[in-house]
């Protein structure tokens, strides 16, 4: 549990550094980017899973906790990080955390689904248009659900947001403590709506923040000031948990095996990443999909969730499980390294200091 409270407040602070109306010129590109890449990857998924004679619904499972990224790892990456203040200029931290909020969107949607895939892959043929028809009933309801999450957002930024922040800010001069409990409050208050209307968490979180910074900079800066210590704290613990789910005595025996799966899923998504991007990024922006790409070809820590999930449905064996595990991890090992070398090779060298 106090790993989860470690990205709940890492999102937090992400939203809050990042406004709605820099997010609002990236939205169709977050969008469009990663729905894109899970279809190649399950497509990818699928033809592997034919050449190697894995069932489809295996394939579909593997592809997709392979498709999504570390969101709170990322996230670390970003702190800091300059952006774009030009007009029209599109900076790669807004496009990067756009996707990975689409990402952790589509997660949602996933695991809303799954028990519905599960049933249609022990079904007949007679029954499938059945289940067929109830996952897009599931898709509609969570569609339904975002509508919602984004209709209350916008009111309470128009009604609510401003009030409560004066009355906190007043009530907690020379107390902290009222602030960072008020805010706290606040961030446990949107990841319930989110999770009650069957949208991730990790989504309400980072709502909460960027609802809070749309009343300015003054306000942004004194909340990350109390909340940033205790992000830090829960994050640490959050990326040494990690770690317990590496099994050392398999990642022994299997190294080369895991050395050459992994090496081969991070190269495979960057390089789906690198052509999506291609072709949705405007010619101006096209240098900063070396960048996006390197934050965005890792597995995310998510994956520990749909492969137990998996797991306990028979969907994979023991054997597969602890490979999506090991390769996650060794994943999220190499992240850093690939990051900062795609800022070294594409960041001008004034701003690479401080995204580094």
């Amino acid at each position: 549990v106090t790993r989860e409270f470690g990205v709940f407040f890492t999102l937090f602070l992400v939203g809050l550094e990042f406004s709605p109306e820099r997010l609002r010129k990236v939205w169709k590109i977050s969008l469009q980017g990663p729905c894109y890449m899970t279809v190649l990857m399950i497509a990818f998924g699928l033809l592997w899973g034919h050449l190697l004679q894995i069932r489809p619904t295996q394939s579909v499972f593997i592809s997709t906790c392979l498709s999504l990224s570390s969101t709170p790892l990322v996230s670390r990456f970003l702190a800091g990080s300059v952006r774009g203040d030009k007009e029209g200029d599109i900076d790669y931290s807004s496009v990067l955390l756009g996707m990975l909020v689409m990402q952790d969107v589509q997660l949602g949607l996933f695991i809303a689904v799954m028990p519905t895939l599960i049933q249609a892959g022990m079904s007949t043929y007679s029954s499938i248009f059945k289940e067929i028809l109830r996952i897009l009933i599931l898709i509609g309801q969570i569609l339904f659900s975002l509508a919602a999450v984004f209709l209350m957002c916008l009111v309470i930024k128009t009604y609510l947001i401003g009030p409560y922040y004066r009355k906190l800010h007043g009530e907690s001069k020379g107390n902290k403590e009222i602030l960072i409990l008020g805010i706290t409050a606040f961030i446990f208050l949107m990841l319930t709506i989110t999770e009650l209307l069957d949208v991730s968490m990790e989504l309400g979180c980072f709502l909460a923040g960027a609802l809070i910074s749309s009343q300015g900079h003054m306000v942004t800066e004194e909340i990350m000031s109390c909340i940033e210590p205790i992000r830090d704290f829960l994050a640490i613990i959050f990326f040494a948990s990690i770690g317990l789910h590496v099994f050392p005595t398999f990642v022994i025996y299997e190294l080369t095996v895991l050395l050459f799966l992994t090496l081969s899923v991070v190269i495979m998504k960057f390089v789906l990443a690198v052509l999506v991007l291609s072709l949705i990024l405007p010619k101006t922006s096209q240098y900063i999909k070396w960048i996006v790409s390197a934050g965005l070809a890792q597995v995310s820590e998510f994956s520990f969730v749909l492969g137990s999930r998996a797991r306990r449905a028979g969907i994979i064996s023991r054997e597969v499980y602890l490979l999506i595990l090991s390769v996650t991890t060794l994943s999220l090992l190499l992240a850093p390294a690939l990051w900062r070398a795609a800022i070294m090779k594409c960041v001008p060298r004034p701003e690479r200091r401080s995204s580094t």
